[in-house]
């Protein structure tokens, strides 16, 4: 008989590629997690690794058990959700994990929502870009809150994930309060900034890719930024007047800022925002409680631009999550399908 928890090793095996990346993601130490692979052999009674002194891989048997673990973690995780959804209120512990700015937008309505549930114990971690899709597959996390520039996270997703669109996030200027393009009567002309102190995230960040292809557009002399790890540390340094950025609008969902915010003419740069867990935990009560104050917080975030239109900074969530419902495909059929 083979041992679920072993194959759960197995398929986060075939996820890391190493035993000590397994132990590290699992907290077990590389020993523990090299006997339990063994034991599996044991049990299957076929070498499910090629070891050598350095390394290990799967063999072709140990490919094919760790895709069949993947269909069996999923079908036990359906079958406990299942029995779960029979409870009287959401209970025990829910784990997410999100981006940065999301992290500080969504908290305080996350924070607040949730109280309601005292058996409900609540846990908000932040993560580096990529991390989130790669710990919900794993079940490090229940829910991960991801942004994409592309538009096609969702599309190449994995069955057994199911993504939630939250909302768009465009990009936005950001000047001192005091700057000439603070005015809203100023029409935004980037190449009259050709020459300001541009700032944004490190290179290989997700917003500074959609940065440089903004900057791309300028014309003439392309303004070369300086780098800062941290959107709310790129925020503080505008509204010193030491420089100025493009950023999400998100980052400055959090308020306490003293910068101008000034829509972007002519610009498509925006990121899509979703909330992702695995399929078989959606039925869930406390998942889907959780789901539901998040799709809460993303609607109620304030825009920043309140004096513009302002169609792509609101959630694109409808009034009908109820909070009484049972799962939010139910709640909000049309926002909850992959896109």
């Amino acid at each position: 008989m083979l041992e679920v928890r072993r194959l759960r090793l197995l398929a986060e095996f075939a996820r890391r590629g190493s035993i000590a990346a397994t132990a590290a993601a699992l907290g077990y130490t590389p020993s523990a997690v090299s006997q339990q692979l063994a034991a599996l052999e044991r049990e299957a009674r076929v070498a499910l690794l090629d070891r050598t002194a350095r390394s290990a891989e799967l063999t072709d048997a140990g490919r094919r058990l760790a895709e069949r673990a993947e269909e069996i973690l999923t079908l036990v995780e359906a079958a406990e959700a299942e029995l779960s959804a029979n409870a009287d209120a959401p209970m025990g512990r829910v784990v997410v994990t999100a981006f940065p700015t999301a992290a500080v937008a969504f908290a305080p309505a996350l924070a607040g929502s949730l109280a309601d549930h005292p058996e409900l114990t609540f846990v908000l971690r932040q993560t580096r870009p990529g991390d989130g899709i790669r710990q919900v597959r794993s079940g490090e996390v229940d829910i991960a809150l991801v942004d994409d520039w592309t538009g096609k996270l969702a599309v190449h997703a994995p069955a057994t994930l199911k993504f939630f669109h939250l909302c768009r996030d465009p990009l936005v200027l950001v000047v001192p309060a005091r700057h000439p393009m603070a005015d809203p009567a100023k029409p935004v002309d980037l190449q009259e900034l050709r020459e300001e102190a541009w700032m944004a995230a490190p290179t290989g960040e997700p917003s500074r890719q959609a940065v440089d292809r903004l900057l791309d557009t300028v014309g003439g002399r392309r303004p070369i930024p300086w780098e800062f790890e941290g959107l709310h540390t790129i925020l503080s340094l505008v509204a010193r007047g030491i420089g100025i950025a493009a950023i999400p609008a998100l980052a400055l969902a959090a308020g306490d800022r003293e910068v101008a915010v000034r829509r972007i003419p002519d610009c498509d740069l925006t990121r899509d925002v979703y909330a992702v867990t695995r399929a078989a935990s959606v039925r869930r009560p406390s998942v889907a409680v959780t789901l539901r104050a998040i799709y809460a917080a993303a609607r109620n975030v304030p825009p920043v631009l309140p004096d513009e239109p302002d169609e792509e900074l609101g959630s694109a969530l409808p009034d009908s999550t109820a909070p009484d419902s049972t799962a939010p495909d139910s709640t909000a059929p049309d926002s909850t399908r992959p896109d």
